[in-house]
């Protein structure tokens, strides 16, 4: 039976909540205020400098963001969680970004869509408060809403925010997605992790693009994961020959860093790689026709980019890809593509593919020439 409000002991409240998330499958969860005062800052600072593109949503809500009471009224707590993804088995990922014949997946999106699944275990969290204290006013969040979710995170004790953007914890590394439940209960907050960078760059200096123009601040505009994803027409050519067999996402800066040496597999079964799409040869991706795309794509993250940014991506790959007649049939077969936005990055591959022969056929008639 619900106890009163009067009754209520919220400190064994919020220790109950950290259990019941344990439970159904997250890896943490954490307390916070909404005082997000200093991100604000921050945030409207990005936004001045551009450094978001095309992702006009992240300044659509005005404040809301960043104050949590507004976007849902009442709130005043946010419980905060995290879900690890790294399946076990997926193979090492510097050896597909080395493979320039495979394409490169990020690492959280080799399996189903997080978002319906995160989002169902925070409702089950809630229930579950329901059945401790009676009816309460929350919301649940996963990357759906304008929310800071890395800074209530922060807040809320579950890792600091690196310089290349990320979160970061002690004990876990940074591959996990976080989630979020406003809530209006008085319960106790956790304290603010601290930062653990110290000195270390390496995700500065590994950026592909040069992406983390300086500690804690990312051009998006320049980052892989925003040129194929966020990014719904060319990709600037200075960026392509960096981009390298990256099709989707970008793990750089996380696999440089050193914290993801205690990084946890995943539990989720659902998270596993569908479609061999760890590490899958280009060629064959190229291949997949819209119907087969969409149908191949269900319920997984990658469905976001669509078939046209796709192919647009996997062209970029090719084009960095090790010279051969079948990168070059494969090119051939998608230079009369209806969509203009594909056959623009098909005839830049083939140019590239082009240049390789060139090179190739110069290097050797320099070694017979000695």
């Amino acid at each position: 039976m619900p106890v009163s409000a009067s009754q209520r002991d919220y400190a064994l409240l919020a220790a109950d909540i950290k259990r019941w998330a344990l439970e159904l499958g997250f890896a943490d969860a954490g307390i916070a205020d909404t005082d997000l005062t200093e991100d604000e800052l921050h945030l409207k600072r990005w936004l001045a400098d551009g450094h978001h593109g095309e992702m006009e949503y992240m300044a659509r809500h005005g404040d809301k963001r960043s104050r949590p009471h507004e976007l849902e009224p009442g709130t005043i707590r946010v419980i905060s969680v995290r879900m690890d993804y790294v399946p076990p088995g997926t193979r090492n990922a510097w050896d597909i970004i080395g493979d320039r014949q495979a394409g490169y997946v990020a690492r959280y999106a080799l399996g189903r869509d997080y978002h319906k699944l995160m989002r169902n275990r925070l409702q089950k969290l809630a229930e579950r408060i329901h059945a401790q204290v009676g009816d309460f006013g929350y919301r649940a969040y996963v990357d759906s809403a304008p929310v800071l979710e890395k800074a209530l995170a922060r807040n809320a004790g579950m890792g600091w925010i690196g310089k290349h953007t990320v979160l970061i914890n002690r004990r876990a590394g940074s591959y996990f997605f976080l989630g979020e439940l406003y809530t209006d209960l008085p319960l106790p907050i956790d304290a603010p992790a601290s930062a653990h960078c110290g000195s270390c760059r390496r995700c500065i200096d590994i950026c592909p693009t040069q992406a983390i123009v300086a500690p804690y601040q990312l051009d998006a505009r320049r980052c892989i994961s925003y040129l194929t994803i966020e990014l719904k027409g060319s990709i600037p050519e200075e960026l392509r020959v960096p981009m390298g067999n990256r099709i989707f996402g970008c793990d750089d800066c996380q696999l440089i860093c050193p914290w993801n040496k205690f990084a946890q597999d995943t539990t989720e079964p659902d998270f596993a790689p569908r479609h061999s799409l760890d590490g899958a040869r280009l060629i064959d991706l190229f291949k997949w026709s819209e119907e087969e795309f969409l149908k191949r794509t269900e319920g997984m993250a990658i469905r976001r980019t669509g078939h046209e940014g796709w192919l647009r991506n996997i062209a970029v790959a090719l084009g960095n890809a090790p010279r051969s007649e079948a990168v070059i049939a494969a090119l051939h077969a998608r230079a009369d593509h209806p969509s203009e936005l594909v056959r623009e990055h098909v005839a830049w591959a083939l140019g590239r593919q082009s240049l390789a022969q060139g090179a190739s056929s110069e290097g050797t008639h320099s070694s017979r020439l000695g």
